[in-house]
């Protein structure tokens, strides 16, 4: 038996309004839901009416926090201003946030508003939680890469920083870390961190392995293995190991689904449920009947995921809803197959289903009932059916009245304690149930006065009766009293609008008890000037001594080394490059995109024994560990800076690099900033778009995965993470004269994964440019010649497309 504050609250998600029903009558202790800007599922229905999404939620008891989990451009700051009062003033328990800069923003604005961070932040290290709680977040929903024992691990520091974990355990899986994927970015303008993923990982794919010429550019690819769905992930189902979760000691229990249907959130929210409720009474137990609601309601093929261990997080057979498997036809002919059952379900009228075999799907719907004889079922089967093809049901009908059914019944009615009592005839009750914040106390008091009886008076219990019928609502009196003169009569019906009186007053009551008074604090002072950095500086980005070597030959200014060495040899290669450096370029040690704790301990290692203290840091944790190491910091390209604001809230740095998504007009409006770090953007080189711990291929390995137009380079970092190159290379020379202009500071190249010859070729390219801005149509044509894949200017011009495009 636990403590009922030993159990993680169980929060289901809510894209629309029949979900959030759903939800509600389903168990879930919260619901997360969107409106319709700033929140990372730009396609859910969402709700127009935040304030009466939230009032039905809170007066049912159950929480309500709001995605506020985009991107915010510069232009959108005032207006999400007034969005962040709103939710203030309705009542949200509190936002979840990706953007750094509408940390800042809600800080400063609306104190009074809890901030979570969502899994979009990518904090996924004890020093990622640190930077959370320094910054006013009161939760953070960890990476969901992570394990169960990275998670107490985790948990040993937040519960000593008042800062609550919140994990996912159902639902769709991101293949890459959440925050770190630019893949529908640049395969089609729509941005992931604006809320348009268009889910390319759901493609297929083929992996290419080769070789690599002088400028690391692929060569002699080959395919490995025939095309299929390379990047699909399983979906999440924790539900067999849920006790080992809950064990863990998290705050909160994330089921994925905003884009889902009422009957998916009302299913598995129920499972779900259920299952914490057992765990609280000791007598939990995997229920395999469990397990095939969940598989009916919807999966892809269920794996417990990174966070119990599992080794079969991808899905590649198949990017799309499996359905479960019921059985394999034996004969088939004129329409009818004889099938072979392969478990205990049976199709059943209105039962959508579909026949596979290898690639091929032919889908219809069940019309009639199946007897099972002698070990097998008929069943009436579209053209196209023939022996050997497999049955599936993809969508039950029972699963729709099960649904159905959780619906109706709602969720456990909150209880309500009653005493009435009479002031010359008229009644007076006094209310009193839970809120959120404790004991709620009203007093209603009825419009009628009651007669003295000419024949039969009024019982007690008769009144008792009268007002104990509150069917319908979500309520229940639990304790009755009547204080009665007796010798009373009114009419029924003046007692039922006295009790419908009452529950409305306890409704209106339990949902103000949830509001607050907001009051709207400054913005932040965004002082700016107009500002032309003196001449531009030329950083480049190497993985090797050699390609070092080249950035300097061709006059490199800063170097970002991130050794392909992890540990026993990452000392001598940094001081390799310290005295490759010294006298001719600035050095910055730049870790990995994805630096778990491990990592950052062995960091503060190297960095006591070594005399180099300037660090690029890619994520939030980094950044905390850095500044506790007193390091002077760069900023890359994983921080995701889209805005002033975020530029302001990490003003500790000495340079920010600017997200690849921003375009022109974005990055002057940022560059305008009067006083702030120094700004970089890439200039030149194949971005980094996804960042996966799915070992996609060996180290070493010269691989790419090819779509049906493009082919994408694929590399691991000396992390082990994998990571995902765009298929041309962001070249910005023609537009070194315009950043230059905008006050920018530096321009990067991204050698990593490249030759001393490229480096020292393109890094002499960009040295000359930014001094002889008349060569840049020549200097054009030599990058042409040596990139990989092709020349684009990515989002500079235009930027990503939005909802209206």
């Amino acid at each position: 038996m636990r403590r009922k504050d030993e159990i993680p609250e169980l929060l289901a998600p809510a894209g629309s309004w029949d979900a959030l029903v759903a939800a509600v009558a389903a168990g879930a202790d919260a619901v997360y839901l969107g409106g319709k800007r700033f929140s990372a599922r730009m396609f859910a229905e969402n709700f127009p009416s935040l304030e009466e999404a939230v009032d039905y939620a809170h007066a049912r008891n159950v929480r309500v926090y709001v995605t506020v989990n985009t991107l915010v451009r510069d232009c959108e700051i005032d207006e999400l201003e007034d969005y962040l009062v709103e939710i203030c003033e309705i009542g949200a328990d509190a936002i979840l946030v990706q953007d750094t800069g509408v940390v800042r923003l809600a800080r400063d604005i609306v104190p009074e508003l809890e901030l979570h961070a969502s899994t979009q932040m990518t904090i996924h290290s004890a020093d990622g939680v640190r930077w959370a709680a320094r910054n006013g977040l009161k939760r953070v929903v960890l990476s969901r890469e992570l394990s169960v024992d990275d998670i107490k691990n985790i948990k040993n520091v937040s519960d000593d920083l008042g800062v609550g974990l919140e994990v996912f355990v159902h639902g769709a899986l991101c293949y890459s870390y959440s925050g770190q994927c630019l893949l529908s970015s640049s395969m089609g303008g729509r941005s992931g961190n604006r809320g348009m993923c268009a889910q390319p990982c759901r493609k297929p794919y083929t992996l290419l392995r080769g070789t690599s010429d002088e400028y690391g550019r692929l060569k002699d690819l080959r395919r490995r293995g025939g095309e299929c769905y390379l990047l699909s992930t399983r979906d999440l189902c924790t539900y067999p190991s849920l006790d080992k979760i809950v064990s863990a000691g998290v705050d909160a229990l994330k089921i994925e689904g905003r884009m889902k249907s009422a009957e998916y959130v009302a299913i598995v929210t129920r499972v779900y449920r259920d299952a914490l409720d057992a765990i609280a009474r000791g007598d939990w137990a995997q229920d395999d009947g469990e397990i095939q609601r969940l598989a009916l309601a919807f999966n892809r093929g269920f794996t417990e995921g990174y966070i119990l261990g599992a080794d079969d997080i991808m899905g590649r057979e198949m990017p799309d809803n499996r359905g479960v498997l019921v059985g394999k036809i034996l004969n088939c002919s004129g329409g009818f197959a004889v099938v072979s059952p392969t478990g205990e379900i049976l199709p059943e009228p209105g039962d959508g289903a579909v026949l596979r075999s290898g690639a091929e799907e032919i889908g219809f719907v069940v019309r009639e009932r199946v007897d099972l004889q002698n070990g097998t079922f008929g069943l009436r089967v579209p053209d196209g059916a023939r022996t050997g093809m497999y049955l599936y049901i993809t969508r039950s009908a029972r699963m729709r009245d099960d649904a159905e059914r959780i619906i109706r019944r709602g969720r456990d009615r909150i209880p309500i304690d009653l005493r009435i009592s009479f002031d010359n005839g008229v009644p007076v009750a006094d209310v009193y149930l839970a809120g959120p914040s404790g004991r709620i106390e009203l007093s209603v008091k009825g419009d009628f006065v009651m007669e003295a009886a000419r024949t039969l008076p009024l019982s007690p219990s008769q009144i008792e009766s009268q007002m104990r019928r509150t069917g319908g609502t979500q309520f229940v009196f639990r304790e009755v009293v009547i204080d009665y003169p007796g010798g009373l009569y009114t009419t029924p019906a003046k007692l039922n609008q006295l009790r419908r009186d009452i529950l409305r007053a306890a409704e209106n009551a339990l949902v103000h008890s949830y509001k607050r008074v907001c009051t709207r604090g400054r913005s932040p002072a965004l002082d700016r000037t107009e500002r032309k950095a003196d001449r531009l500086r030329v950083s480049v980005y190497a993985d090797t001594l050699d390609v070092i070597d080249g950035a300097l030959e061709g006059g490199a200014e800063r170097v970002y080394f991130e050794p392909t060495t992890y540990e026993h040899d990452l000392a001598s290669a940094l001081e390799k490059a310290r005295d490759l450096c010294e006298g001719r370029a600035e050095l910055v040690w730049k870790w990995p995109r994805i630096t778990r704790d491990r990592f950052l301990y062995m960091a503060g290692d190297v960095l006591r024994d070594f005399r180099l203290n300037k660090i690029m840091v890619e994520n939030l944790g980094a950044l905390e560990a850095a500044e506790r190491y007193e390091c002077e910091i760069f900023g890359g390209q994983g921080l995701n800076i889209w805005n002033s604001l975020s530029v302001c809230m990490l003003s500790g740095a000495r340079a920010l690099t600017l997200s690849p998504e921003l375009s022109a007009s974005q990055i002057s409006s940022i560059a305008s900033l009067r006083d702030r770090p120094d700004l970089e953007v890439i200039a030149q080189g194949n971005i980094v778009i996804a960042v996966t711990e799915d070992r996609l291929i060996s180290e070493g390995d010269v691989c790419a995965i090819r779509d049906r137009r493009h082919i994408f380079p694929v590399r691991r970092d000396a992390a082990g993470v994998t990571n995902i190159l765009n298929s041309v290379e962001t070249c910005l020379l023609d537009y070194l004269p315009q950043i230059s202009l905008m006050g920018v500071d530096s321009v990067a190249i991204d050698a990593r994964w490249r030759t001393k010859k490229y480096a020292r070729e393109m890094a002499g390219i960009y040295s000359r440019a930014v001094g002889e801005l008349s060569e840049l149509p020549k200097l054009k044509s030599m990058v042409r010649r040596m990139a990989m894949g092709g020349i684009t200017a990515g989002h500079f011009l235009r930027g990503v497309a939005e909802a209206s495009d």
